[in-house]
């Protein structure tokens, strides 16, 4: 178990949402966990996430704070079904499929964790301790997407299906469903769509689940009785903190071209920047703190990284389970105060990553944050002398071959940089540094004859760049630079480990429901010949993350403009007393503004001239103004968009400052959030 910390006075090298300050700000991690379920046990909480056709399999993280998790289990080690698509050989795979959506309980001094594998149906893995070792029970049975209730007569519910939802009662032993025992327990016509989420609260049973029909929403429905009848209504929608989908890879009608050669069949479409999608948090799990307080913890379709988690406050309203804050309900805050989590008080945790995702190599096991790609062959891998030996094995491109590892990658940008050793590489051999995604590409080294040339290969075009290299040592460093969050990424090499030389264009990249996964790193190696080639070698895996350290997010001490990100134009502090925009480039005290601290994120905004910004009125004709009395001053917490970017939610009403671009008025202080493209004049950008 590894995770990267930090100590007093350091600032982060990896994304973690804690801010240092006892707030955390979205996403709870910058990298891909689909489909979360939460539990709380005592004062220790555990989240299940989906792992697909990866192993380790079913990914369990722990916290005792819901904000700064750690990595502390799998499921299994690899799938156990004897199916060759399994283990990716004989050009059978289960890309896109595998085990997702899982569902994580505690009962009867045991931990659960049911989830569905494509074909093979229901599973659930049962252990004494979060850390395993896990017992797999194969339920088999069509139920999947589910949700399971331990009730409190001793009964066990799965709740499961799309638009019409269904209720079947499971054995205690695990060993299936309770046959004649699956009854509707909400008609379809109710908008209720899938991922399920039950809870029973009070005596009132609460099903959360996610329609993304015609887009990603979150529901709630809820009845006295497990069998019905349910009202529904949404608890959030259209919270998407101001980014929009990423590109949907298209895929061919033709099937066997889903993962094939041929990438020109492929599509990566322009995506339209002001729709929602499923960009919006939308399924996931609710959980209680220690003091009283709820939380939702929702994923939301992030780019080409793939899925991320939120972390959401819970406001009770005539016995609904809103999302967010009380006078902004359906939104939520991307910053916002960390739960209480021990008695109400809190509890100091040293910020820290969920992943080490550094690795030397030098250990007797790979880090945990390593996945393969489908169950790999033990005995063609190895870790020797401090570095990761791969056996080339038979495949015709990337997406066949064995034994790959991969980890996710992060955003916002990271930079990927690998050591690859090629002395063991023989005729017809290919390792390098790849992204396991639909389309794929990867940069490396292609052994012909006793001929090594350096190639980079883009699946969506078909491209294939050849560079003659002259290795030290048989030595080559190889680089992926990514920007995920506007979905591209550029490939670089260095004969020196000092200079690097980009090859190829910025790629384009996707999310994908192909594989169902985001955007991967690969370290692979295989032989194209169809032979059983020699080895490749990695070591020192490293990951910088610029954007990881946001310490410096917040103009604290600093005198700046606020540019309207939807106008591109300067707000200024009229002598009348509004807030409004200028076309005017001047420096008048006007138009520079400073920040007082309060403490936790909340700030106050001042005017140089002296001036404090507070709101006057309610709902849309609460005027943006400028007061002397600082006891009149509006409280905010800064909403951190990264890149100099920000939001401005006001403590008293929870809306956010904002403009509209078009009508003319003032600011004011009525706007619920930002839209995806960020063009509804509510997110704002400093300049020093």
């Amino acid at each position: 178990m590894m995770t990267v910390t930090l100590g007093l006075g350091a600032q982060p090298s990896s994304w973690t949402a804690d801010n240092g300050n006892g707030t955390f700000t979205n996403p709870l991690f910058y990298d891909e966990f689909s489909d979360p379920d939460i539990i709380r046990v005592g004062d220790d909480y555990y989240l299940a996430g989906t792992t697909m056709h990866s192993v380790p399999g079913l990914v369990i993280l722990h916290s005792k704070d819901l904000v700064n998790w750690t990595n502390v289990s799998y499921c299994f080690d690899r799938f156990d079904f004897p199916d060759d698509a399994f283990s990716l050989r004989d050009h059978k795979e289960i890309y896109g499929q595998g085990i997702w959506a899982p569902a994580i309980r505690y009962a009867n001094g045991l931990f659960y964790v049911f989830s569905n594998v494509n074909g093979k149906g229901l599973q659930c893995y049962t252990s004494k301790n979060i850390r395993g070792p896990w017992k797999h029970h194969d339920m088999q049975g069509r139920i999947y997407d589910l949700s399971v209730l331990f009730d409190d007569d001793g009964k066990i519910y799965a709740i499961h299906g799309y638009g019409e939802v269904k209720c079947t009662e499971l054995k205690p032993d695990m060993s299936g469903p309770i046959e004649a025992t699956e009854r509707t327990i909400i008609p379809e016509g109710n908008a209720v769509g899938e991922g399920h989420h039950m809870y029973k609260i009070n005596g009132m049973y609460y099903l959360i689940s996610t329609d993304y029909k015609p887009n990603g929403r979150t529901l709630c429905s809820r009845s006295k009785s497990i069998w019905g009848p349910y009202e529904t209504i949404t608890i959030t929608a259209d919270e998407t903190f101001g980014y929009y989908a990423a590109p949907l890879t298209e895929v061919p009608q033709d099937v066997k071209y889903r993962i094939g050669e041929d990438g020109t069949r492929f599509g990566i479409p322009t995506v339209n920047k002001d729709a929602t999608a499923c960009t919006n948090i939308h399924q996931g799990g609710i959980v209680e703190d220690q003091s009283g307080q709820w939380w939702a913890l929702l994923m939301m379709d992030f780019h080409s990284i793939g899925r991320t988690v939120t972390l959401a406050p819970i406001t009770w309203k005539d016995g609904w389970p809103m999302i967010g804050l009380e006078g902004n309900l359906g939104r939520a805050p991307r910053t916002w105060f960390k739960p209480q989590t021990v008695s109400g008080t809190g509890q100091h945790t040293v910020p820290h990553a969920p992943y080490d995702r550094q690795e030397d190599f030098d250990g007797k096991t790979l880090g945990r944050v390593w996945q393969w790609n489908h169950n790999p062959d033990d005995s063609k891998w190895s870790l020797k002398n401090g570095r990761l030996r791969l056996q080339s094995l038979p495949a015709e491109q990337l997406m066949w071959a064995r034994n790959t590892l991969t980890q996710r990658v992060i955003g916002p940008t990271s930079i990927t940089t690998v050591e690859l050793y090629t002395r063991g590489m023989k005729d017809g051999d290919v390792a390098g540094l790849g992204n396991i995604n639909v389309p794929c590409s990867w940069i490396g080294i292609v052994k012909e004859g006793s001929n090594l040339t350096l190639r980079c290969f883009e699946q969506l075009t078909n491209d294939t760049i050849v560079v003659p290299v002259d290795m030290v040592g048989g030595k080559i460093w190889l680089r992926s630079i990514g920007d995920y969050d506007n979905n591209q990424a550029q490939y670089a090499y260095s004969l020196d480990g000092v200079t690097f030389h980009t090859l190829g264009r910025m790629m384009p990249l996707s999310y994908q429901l192909i594989t169902f996964q985001g955007s991967r790193h690969a370290l692979f190696a295989f032989n194209h010949r169809g032979q059983k080639g020699g080895y490749a070698e990695f070591d020192n895996f490293t990951v910088s993350e610029p954007n990881a350290d946001r310490s410096g997010n917040i103009p604290y001490g600093k005198t700046f403009r606020i540019i309207n990100v939807a106008t591109g134009l300067p707000a200024i502090a009229l002598k009348h007393g509004l807030l409004y925009d200028t076309q005017f480039t001047d420096k008048s005290p006007q138009t520079r503004f400073r920040i007082i601290d309060q403490g936790h994120g909340q700030v106050i905004l001042q005017c140089e001239d002296g001036r404090y910004v507070f709101c006057a009125g309610h709902g849309i004709a609460g005027d943006v103004r400028l007061t002397t009395d600082l006891s009149k001053a509006e409280v905010f917490m800064w909403q951190d968009y990264l890149d100099h970017e920000f939001m401005l939610l006001s403590m008293r009403t929870h809306r956010y400052v904002g403009k509209s671009p078009t009508t003319g008025s003032p600011y004011s202080m009525d706007f619920i959030g930002a839209d995806p493209a960020r063009r509804n004049g509510a997110v704002f950008r400093w300049e020093e």
